[in-house]
């Protein structure tokens, strides 16, 4: 066991925490003349080591993750989520969600595709919670710098999310609130053709590609926030507001969350900063779950297909999800760290 326990910490350190590149880059600042321990010094050695660990290891997942998708083409998803029933239905659109590496407002037209196909509301709205809340590149990112145990938490706590809140809003009758041009959009049945493995490759590459496009500049704003953070910022600030002696920290993180407007990758590096200032590890997961999943654009966005009462419930459950997510985590944080 303890062979296993020292391969996990290497393989979490050195491959998907990428340590040796911290050391690296340290070690050629320093060669330069620069302080770590300054703004300056630490603040680039923070910035350089995170851009390059989260573009390679994003590079490698979306790869992954795209040929995964490959195999699920929208008209497939639709016969497959049309197979299920009840919270059985909202579970599997909630799963399909982890393999579509999308932000929120990139989820929304394939929820208007799901709803307009005649899919339960419910079940189409799990999959528009977890689609940009959790996927199989956050959970990697995730253990790559909080660990296991804190990855899989706040994946199958992301995933409970979308189940129930999908479940709700179906059980509130939330139907009747969706826009009629949406219920109504015509569907053109496609014959899906088989891809080969070469046609796979290459949407995989393309998919790398325009999803670095997309999401590099949020990726470059996070990184440098979470420099500053790091290195500026004093910790007794840090610990005053967002530490676990204040008992609305997990209530502000989330509100302060929700204008914002970014994807997981871009999230990682400032809740990285937060959690070495000393904000409590409920409170930075909060606000990352509200900052990818409430953004005002998507919210924006999805007004142009749902009418105001079911934008409503949608932003009352998961507001309240994320809330009690957060103070769950705050209350059990001993377990994890």
């Amino acid at each position: 066991m303890e062979l296993v326990r020292l391969s996990w910490m290497f393989f979490q350190d050195q491959v998907l925490g990428m340590k040796w590149l911290n050391t690296l880059i340290g070690k050629g600042l320093t060669a330069l003349g620069l302080d770590l321990d300054g703004i300056l010094g630490g603040g680039l050695q923070f910035f350089i080591y995170d851009t390059i660990k989260i573009f390679v290891l994003l590079s490698v997942l979306i790869f992954l993750i795209s040929y995964i998708q490959s195999y699920f083409p929208p008209e497939r998803t639709k016969k497959i989520l049309g197979r299920f029933r009840g919270i059985f239905a909202n579970s599997v659109a909630a799963l399909l969600g982890t393999v579509t590496p999308f932000c929120s407002c990139s989820s929304i037209p394939i929820f208007m595709g799901f709803t307009s196909a005649g899919l339960p509301v419910g079940v189409t709205f799990s999959f528009l919670i977890s689609s940009p809340m959790v996927d199989l590149g956050s959970l990697v990112l995730l253990m790559s710098i909080f660990g296991a145990k804190i990855a899989v938490s706040y994946v199958v706590l992301g995933l409970v999310i979308a189940v129930i809140g999908g479940t709700l809003l179906e059980k509130l009758g939330m139907e009747r609130y969706v826009e009629s041009f949406v219920k109504n959009a015509s569907q053109i049945e496609t014959e899906e053709a088989e891809l080969t493995r070469h046609e796979r490759v290459e949407f995989a590459r393309e998919q790398v590609l325009g999803t670095i496009k997309k999401v590099a500049p949020y990726i470059f704003v996070g990184v440098g926030i979470g420099a500053f953070i790091h290195n500026v910022i004093p910790q007794v600030w840090i610990e005053s507001i967002l530490g676990s002696g204040n008992p609305f920290a997990v209530i502000l993180a989330t509100l302060v969350g929700v204008p914002m407007y970014a994807d997981i990758f871009g999230t990682i590096p400032v809740a990285e900063s937060l959690l070495a200032k000393g904000a409590s590890l409920g409170t930075i997961l909060s606000f990352m779950m509200a900052v990818t999943t409430l953004s005002l654009p998507s919210l924006i966005m999805l007004r142009k297909a749902v009418k105001p009462k079911l934008l409503a419930a949608f932003i009352t459950i998961c507001t309240a999800g994320i809330i009690l997510v957060g103070y769950l985590f705050n209350a059990f944080q001993y377990l994890f760290i």
